[in-house]
């Protein structure tokens, strides 16, 4: 707390509010409560996703599904005794305002612009939900550790407008991206999809225009087939799964027919899913961007597009959630079960080691701390038989060179290279085995990390001619803007175009160009 700046009186208030608080929480415990928690130390010996949700939990799920209260987009989880962010809500406000990270922790809450802060380590996490949440247009202010600090330093304060996030917002939506190379300017579609969706009431109720992804997705490529396109990106990436019929038809406007994905109960029975329509959307060339935060039908979607050779995944290694959960009513509350795995064509199971792409960037997320694999208890990876399916290409000749190129091209790129220095730079910081006791040591390691952050940053700033910052607050300022732009994220698309571009140029030279 004092390296927060609190002055000794302040730390001694804080800390004796926080433990007056949890000692009353304790007292507070009912039968009910004692009983969720170890059932949930039950269940969740067996897998992390089945959960017991006592009567009360459950009612007040129900009715904060009514209400016209907001958040802020992200998914929590308690961690020892802290509030950690697992993931961000696409289109959400949190991942809107280009503040919050997963594994980021939450350690005070406050009401409105001025509002006194709200201790919340040790605090029950439903509780600290519904001081998150609140009317819509509404501000709430976070007090957050950033992920990776092994020391509690670099906390900052976000301040978040609470809001509803629409489907319109979450829809798939498509952009140009523009490469030239060799004095050729080639025009690649990108398509970006935060989640697989599709809006049941209008389907039920016969509506002959019902939203989806596979819908929306396939509008959104014959309009860029207008524009002439040479080649198409699918971004997975932070897209944390949905409807599994979606990732199942979104692989269909791609393959002419086949298998998809395979579904094994708790029985041993294996189903098999497929697209049976012969009409594709887009032949051409294609590539799949995913990372950590791609989850669930994204890596059954990914998976599916690899296994046929379709096309090249590039990105990091996906989360591994391969299991399937049904929610079932008891007598006093419910329970979340998990009742299936799925897995891909080729036998091989999504869960706990995801889908591992054909070209690896820098990984921006800590495999340590977010995935399945990170999760106490998970369930181990196996496989299946695999079923009978074709392949559309000779990708994996390609991609040696594919590799090649990659790795030439990135070497000296301003971004790349921030990265990379970035990610040793919090290697460096979470090998650190002991903490100085000092307050006066602490704060000057505090102080060269930061510096150090300042200077990675500062370098690619002088390697693109941008001007250099004088502190890391200057860094937070920009990021909170209206539009913030991630030069991360966006130099990892950059390069996705590069590899499209390289995979036609391959498939020109080998005959085997594909026509969208």
């Amino acid at each position: 707390l004092k390296l927060a700046d609190r002055s000794k009186e302040e730390a001694v208030e804080a800390l004796t509010k926080r433990y007056t608080a949890q000692r009353n929480r304790a007292q507070q415990s009912e039968s009910e409560d004692v009983f969720q928690t170890f059932a949930n130390a039950l269940a969740n010996s067996y897998d992390p996703h089945t959960s017991y949700f006592s009567p009360r939990v459950s009612e007040n799920f129900q009715i904060n599904m009514s209400l016209s209260l907001e958040g802020i987009g992200a998914v929590l989880q308690t961690e020892d005794e802290f509030t950690k962010i697992v993931s961000l809500v696409p289109a959400g406000p949190a991942d809107k305002s280009g503040q919050l990270s997963p594994a980021d922790l939450i350690v005070g809450v406050a009401q409105g612009e001025d509002g006194e802060f709200e201790d919340v380590v040790g605090m029950r996490l439903d509780d600290v939900v519904q001081l998150i949440r609140g009317p819509k247009d509404s501000v709430v202010r976070l007090e957050v550790i950033p992920a990776g600090s092994t020391d509690g330093a670099g906390r900052r304060i976000v301040s978040l407008v609470r809001n509803k996030v629409q489907l319109e917002e979450q829809a798939a939506q498509s952009r140009v991206l523009n490469v030239e190379r060799d004095g050729r300017d080639f025009k690649l579609g990108v398509i970006e999809i935060p989640t697989f969706y599709i809006d049941f009431a209008a389907l039920q109720n016969g509506d002959p225009n019902y939203r989806s992804t596979t819908r929306d997705v396939a509008v959104l490529i014959e309009d860029l087939k207008k524009q002439s396109i040479d080649g198409l990106i699918i971004d997975l990436r932070d897209n944390g799964g949905g409807s599994l019929r979606e990732a199942n038809e979104l692989v269909g406007l791609f393959i002419s027919r086949g298998p998809t994905v395979q579904i094994r109960d708790s029985n041993g029975r294996v189903d098999v899913l497929g697209d049976y329509d012969p009409e594709t959307i887009w032949t051409g060339p294609l590539t799949v961007m995913i990372n950590r935060l791609s989850a669930s039908a994204s890596e059954i979607f990914a998976g599916a597009i690899q296994d046929y050779r379709r096309g090249l995944v590039v990105g990091n290694r996906t989360f591994g959630k391969g299991t399937v959960q049904t929610l079932r009513p008891l007598e006093h509350g419910q329970v979340k079960l998990t009742t299936a795995k799925f897995y891909r064509i080729s036998g091989e199971s999504t869960q706990h080691q995801g889908v591992t792409p054909d070209i690896d960037f820098p990984a921006l997320i800590d495999e340590t701390e977010i995935g399945e694999s990170a999760l106490d208890f998970a369930l181990p990876w196996d496989q299946v038989r695999p079923v009978r399916y074709g392949r559309y290409s000779q990708l994996d000749r390609w991609l040696p060179e594919l590799n090649n190129r990659s790795k030439l091209r990135t070497s000296d790129d301003p971004d790349f290279n921030h990265m990379r220095e970035e990610l040793l730079l919090i290697n460096e910081q979470k090998s650190l085995t002991q903490i100085p006791l000092n307050e006066q040591a602490l704060r000057a390691q505090r102080d060269q990390f930061d510096k150090a952050q300042l200077d990675i940053e500062n370098a690619r700033r002088m390697a693109k001619n941008e001007p250099p910052i004088s502190s890391l607050d200057e860094l937070l300022a920009e990021s909170s803007g209206e539009e913030p732009v991630n030069a991360d994220a966006e130099a990892l698309l950059r390069e996705s175009g590069e590899l499209t571009v390289d995979l036609i140029e391959l498939q020109i030279q080998h005959g085997e160009q594909l026509k969208g």
